[in-house]
This record gives structure tokens, C-alpha cells and sequence, in this order.
């Protein structure tokens, strides 16, 4: 089990502390007005006098606190459960609290960072309770809807409805070590249910969440975040009008262009040739990732995030020269729909044989998550910049390919098909690949002849 700490540690976490040990800096937002019944909208027996008992032994009057602070230079709305209020469970009252929170962060136009501990909606206010899950939703949306950033750090424990709205639904979730996480609680779940299965370091691998922080990396992670996801566009109308694309990295490999068309296949395909790691570690200064596609699927050969470029945010989506899977694509098209909402531009580099074209793949959805992510691509507002760095294998690579400012490497290709299958299909013997492959005009110069790309980059001034 993790180690748990009260709401004020957790928002101290983030803030440092004063020398009392308060959470500094920390300006607590006012508590709305308490209209609630004796014994609450039920008139549970004892809830007020358990209610009584939770307030002496945290030293809080409700589930939940919230206010503003700096966390690294980035004012920020946070919100911070108390566990042992009632289990942090959510009631009518927590749900104004709410809904205060994220009212004031719209109105002084802040990120809001949810640190999470609750057991779900709390029995004694019955379906009342169970509705504030919607109205934390409504909050939620409409803050995400005003291009705001959404950031939760899920501790332990956060099951039920927090975990389904405040955790679930953020733009960035990170979890503590050991933090048991799900929407099924302890007391619930079948007798035989896989223990891992409830655990930060489970959803991190299936994707539900992007990364596993321990407590004393915490501060700086979230403040890199919120520098990160606050340095777009501002305002919910934003168009991308005022956004600038972001430059295409310059080529890290060979400097030439191809002779042939097989020269180029060789040259993308050849293992030394430097990959999407080798480009971001090189056009960033510092970075951050994203991780899985939210439906329990990862992709280690996509890359998405966001970095720091020239002293500005670009977001970034990236294939690591393996065939793509139906959660790659997935997790890209989350990553330039979030980019887009935060007014930040989009970064992809291209390099795929294809699509994974697998029996999973399919039973994934493989056709299906490609479709998303051209439509994620087709519709971004913020301007969009692709450089393809090796191999562009047909409509799994042309997802992730922006319309009208694709760039290429001069060690890279892109093709309808792979010059193999292409003489396959066309019933030619192998021994015809190579002028198949000069057939298809695959190389970086042709496709500039052909305005498939902008441009072929150079090599990096030394």
C-alpha cells in the first residue's frame, strides 16, 4: 500500500511548506454556504455526528479542499481530497466546493490540478450524492471546452466516481507509487479479482494513465507540466490563426539524396539511421510524455508529449520505425486533439513499414483508429508540421502526415506500397523490386516533384 498523506501534505507536496508546516502560498477558496438538513438530504441517523467525528480527526469540515497556489511559476487552482473524511467521499457539499473550483479557475483563466483520494459518492446522501458525479463532469468539460489544462495525481486510494471524473478524465494523469486506482473499491470487486490489476504501476502499463511519480519528484513534475500545457494559445475560441507552425527538425543522417528508388528504401531501412528518439532528444531542450491511448493500449513504438522547442511548447507525436499499433495511433490523435484544445503546436515524425496488420491489430480496431487519427489530423485548428525520417509505409504512415507541410529527410521514402508487395501484387518476379520501387517515385526528390512534401530538410549546421 502506498504511504497516504492528508489533503494539506499533498498540496504541500507541490508547494513546500511554511515553517509551521502549512502548505505555502496556498490561499484557500471560500467554502459555499451550507444549506444541508440535519443528517443530510436523507436523514441518515448519525450522519451529522459522523460528519462531527471526521472534522476533529483531520482538522477539515468537509471530503475536499480547495484554493490557489504557485506551483513552480504557474498559478494554479488545486483541489485536494482528505481520505480521512469520510473515505474522501463525494456529497452534496463537496460538489459546491467543486464546482466553486473550477468556476474561479475559468474565471482567472488557470490550469486546475486535482490531487485525488476519495472512495466514491458517500452513502448517506444517496442518489443526491451519486449526481454530483455529473455535475463534476459538467465542471470538468466546460473547463476543458474554455482550453484550460487539466492535470490529476491520483493517490491512494481513488476509486469510484473520483476516479471516473476528476482522475479518468484529465488531460495528464499521474499516479504515486503503489496508489491503488479503479473504479471498482476494495470492498466490491469479485473475491477472485487480480489484486495488480487495482494498482498505478497496472493502468500505467495498460494505458489508462501517462506516469508513475514518486512523491519527491513531485513538485517539479507537475510545475514542468503546467509549464508545458499553459504556454498555448489563450482563450476557448482560439482558431490556430495566431499559432506558429512549428520548424521542421533538420536531418540527423544521410545527406544525400538517394540515386534510386531502392537507394532510398535501403538508406530509411538501414539500422544505423538515426530515429524519432535521436531527433526529439536533439530538437527538444526538455520534454514530457504521454502514454497510452486510454481504451488499455500502449504503443512502445509511438512517442507522444510535449517539449520545449526555441523556449516554446510543441506537442509531439512520433513513430519509432516499427509497424504501428491501433493504440499508436489512438494515443497520437488524444495527443493532437489536446494540443489543438491548449492552443499548442503539433510536431510528428513519420516512420513506419505500416500499419500492424496483425489478427489483434484488427481486433483492436486497427481501421478504426487510423480513421480517428486522420480526422484528429484533418481538423486541428494549430498548425501541424511533419517530417518524415525514415519509412513512410502507405496509410499507416500517411496518418500521422500533415496536409500541405510534410517535409522529408534525405534518408527517408514514402510509397503507396512497399516496392515487395507492389511487384507481388502486380505478379512481377522479385527480381524486378528495384524498378518497381523507381516506378512508384518514392524518393524524397520525387516527392517534392510530385508535392507530396514541402521540402527536403538539411542536415543540422554544425
Amino acid at each position: 500500500m502506498a504511504e497516504r498523506m492528508s489533503a494539506r501534505q499533498a498540496v504541500a507536496a507541490l508547494t513546500g511548506t511554511t515553517p509551521d508546516g502549512a502548505p505555502a502560498g496556498f490561499t484557500e477558496l471560500p467554502a459555499p454556504k451550507d444549506t444541508s438538513a440535519p443528517d443530510g438530504p436523507l436523514a441518515w441517523q448519525g450522519y451529522d455526528e459522523s460528519r462531527a467525528r471526521a472534522a476533529t480527526r483531520t482538522g477539515e469540515d468537509e471530503s475536499v479542499i480547495c484554493g490557489t497556489a504557485r506551483v513552480g511559476g504557474t498559478e494554479t487552482v488545486l483541489i485536494s481530497f482528505e481520505f480521512g473524511f469520510l473515505g474522501g467521499s463525494l456529497g452534496e457539499r463537496t460538489g459546491d466546493r467543486l464546482e466553486a473550483a473550477y468556476t474561479h479557475a475559468r474565471e482567472r483563466r488557470l490550469p486546475v490540478v486535482s490531487l485525488i483520494a476519495t472512495g466514491g459518492s458517500r452513502m448517506q446522501e444517496g442518489m443526491l450524492a451519486l449526481l454530483q458525479l455529473q455535475r463534476v463532469a459538467r465542471q470538468s468539460a466546460l473547463t476543458r471546452a474554455a482550453g484550460l489544462a487539466q492535470i490529476a495525481v491520483v493517490r491512494d486510494p481513488t476509486t469510484g466516481g473520483g476516479w471516473a471524473t476528476l482522475g479518468a478524465g484529465a488531460d495528464v494523469i499521474l499516479a504515486l507509487p503503489g496508489a491503488q486506482i479503479g473504479f471498482a473499491g476494495s470492498r466490491v470487486r469479485p473475491a477472485d479479482a487480480d489484486p495488480y490489476a487495482y494498482t498505478a504501476e497496472a493502468q500505467l502499463t495498460a494505458g489508462h494513465i501517462d506516469a508513475v511519480v514518486r512523491p519527491e519528484e513531485l513538485r517539479d513534475t507537475v510545475a514542468h507540466w503546467l509549464t508545458l500545457l499553459t504556454d498555448g494559445a489563450r482563450g476557448s475560441d482560439h482558431d490556430g490563426a495566431s499559432v506558429a507552425a512549428a520548424e521542421p527538425p533538420a536531418a540527423l543522417g544521410h545527406a544525400a539524396p538517394p540515386g534510386t528508388g531502392w537507394d532510398a528504401v535501403s538508406l530509411a531501412r538501414d539500422s544505423r539511421r538515426p530515429r524519432a528518439e535521436a531527433y526529439l532528444d536533439a530538437y527538444f531542450t526538455s520534454r514530457a510524455s504521454v502514454d497510452g491511448d486510454r481504451c488499455g493500449g500502449t504503443d512502445p513504438g509511438t512517442r507522444c508529449g510535449f517539449g520545449v522547442h526555441e523556449g516554446r511548447t510543441v506537442a509531439y507525436a512520433a513513430q519509432c520505425g516499427t509497424p504501428t499499433l491501433p493504440a499508436g495511433y489512438r494515443t497520437a490523435a488524444r495527443l493532437i486533439r489536446l494540443a489543438d484544445r491548449l492552443g499548442l503546436p503539433v510536431l510528428t515524425l513519420v516512420d513506419t513499414p505500416g500499419a500492424a496488420n496483425d489478427a489483434e491489430a484488427e481486433r483492436s480496431g486497427a481501421g478504426a483508429a487510423i480513421a480517428d487519427l486522420f480526422a484528429a489530423v484533418a481538423t486541428a485548428r494549430v498548425p501541424v508540421t511533419t517530417l518524415l525520417i525514415g519509412e513512410g509505409g502507405s496509410g499507416g504512415a500517411l496518418a500521422l502526415a500533415a496536409p500541405g507541410n510534410t517535409w522529408a529527410t534525405p534518408d527517408s521514402y514514402f510509397s503507396v506500397i512497399a516496392p515487395e508487395l507492389a511487384t507481388a501484387i502486380l505478379k512481377r518476379p522479385p527480381s524486378e523490386t528495384r524498378a518497381t520501387a523507381d516506378q512508384l517515385k518514392l524518393r524524397p526528390q520525387d516527392l517534392l516533384s510530385l508535392g507530396v512534401i514541402r521540402g527536403i530538410v538539411p542536415p543540422a549546421a554544425n
